[in-house]
């Protein structure tokens, strides 16, 4: 197996290195005795202040007040809060049950969310189609939208292709049709390279989690606007204003806000150096015979994704013969098991059941080197033409 200085990392999407400044703010939070920010002595109350400062910045860069944000243990726990937590702030309405649109190519914490409401009988889940290059269908959404609409899901960037979704239309489309929905969008993906106060503007609840933005495993964060009722899903205590119960990872909120606050002073000069190292990496890989890259170069899409698929390759293989030379990169969605599964989202584009077999995601971040592209350039070709010679 190849020494840890020889790991090229190209998984940004799945998760990120924890960032350095990330890791002594955290330090110092546990510099000396931290309390629960819920008591009143001073290792309590310096727990709370920490806490706020965090909230405070976390809020100005998402664009939301401080008491809009809830502190949640991930994106997957946000979502799921976005969809149940306005759904039940209410009580069951009289008549057919509410609607909850989604694009087809949501994250699977939205997608089996809205499941989960329709199989509990609380809701309708109608998923919306999307066009060849994953975007949200507006005519399908605006024909969809009715007086039942409670929500909409539509993701600011996709985590498998990296496309950027039209959020703004949404919104429009959403409020010209005098439909009640609430629309929220799953912004982990995002986050790193996209101004979410800009992006997200209008947009009634947002998911955040730390660790797509080399901030600490197990903390996120749901912004919700003061017009939308949340029912809480976590109960006790109360904490989060009673929208979510449990004792806030001080440490972790710190992590967050310094990790986001990094992203958004750093995103211009990031954006441009990933991109550049995509588009090289993008631009090498094309001579590979039998490549397929899924979304054309001239779709917005996030700076570090690179989706492609190869004819005549299984994911599986080839990210095995990868991670022997110390590749690391992934076929997409995966299950609890690590297993991986056919992509919902490619079959949504209509990609072909052959070619998708053979798809693999890249994606780079700011520590992404040049170092990396020029392994990755030698090694993929290399494993692909070995998996094609094989009987």
């Amino acid at each position: 197996m190849p020494a840890v200085s020889e790991v090229t990392y190209l998984d940004h999407a799945a998760t990120t290195p924890l960032r350095p400044e990330v890791g002594r703010a955290m330090a110092d939070v546990h510099a000396e005795p931290l309390g629960n920010p819920t008591g009143s002595h001073r290792s309590a109350q310096r727990a709370r202040r920490l806490l706020e400062e965090a909230r405070d910045e976390i809020a100005a860069l998402v664009g939301f007040e401080p008491g809009e944000i809830v502190f949640t243990s991930g994106g997957t726990e946000s979502a799921n809060l976005a969809v149940f937590g306005p759904l039940t702030a209410g009580g069951p309405p009289p008549g057919d049950p509410p609607v909850l649109l989604y694009s087809a190519v949501e994250h699977p914490a939205v997608l089996e969310s809205c499941r989960a409401a329709a199989a509990q009988g609380l809701a309708q889940a109608v998923a919306l189609p999307v066009d060849p290059a994953g975007r949200v269908d507006l005519g399908a959404l605006a024909a969809a939208l009715g007086p039942r609409t409670a929500l909409v899901a539509v993701m600011a960037a996709n985590n498998e292709t990296g496309v950027l979704q039209p959020l703004g239309q949404v919104v429009t489309a959403v409020r010209a049709s005098g439909a009640p929905a609430r629309v929220f969008s799953d912004a982990v993906q995002a986050a790193p390279f996209v101004d979410l106060a800009r992006a997200c503007a209008g947009v009634d609840l947002v998911g955040l989690s730390a660790h797509k933005i080399g901030g600490p495993v197990g903390v996120g964060v749901l912004g919700v606007r003061s017009t939308v009722a949340l029912a809480p899903h976590m109960h006790g205590g109360g904490q989060e204003r009673e929208r979510r119960s449990g004792t806030q990872d001080v440490a972790g909120a710190v992590g967050l806000a310094v990790a986001l606050h990094l992203a958004a002073t750093e995103r211009v000069e990031a954006a441009r150096a990933v991109a550049e190292r995509r588009d090289r990496l993008a631009a090498g890989l094309a001579s590979v015979p039998g490549t397929h890259r899924t979304v054309p170069g001239s779709v917005p899409t996030l700076p570090g994704h690179l989706h492609l698929c190869w004819e005549g390759v299984a994911r599986e293989e080839l990210l095995v013969s990868l991670g022997q030379v110390g590749l690391c990169a992934s076929g997409g969605s995966s299950c609890a098991s690590g297993a991986l599964q056919e992509s919902h989202v490619l079959a949504a584009m209509g990609l072909p059941a052959d070619l998708a077999r053979g798809a693999i995601r890249f994606t780079l971040g700011p520590a992404t080197t040049d170092e990396d592209i020029a392994r990755a350039l030698a090694a993929v070709p290399a494993a692909v033409a070995a998996l094609r010679r094989r009987p």
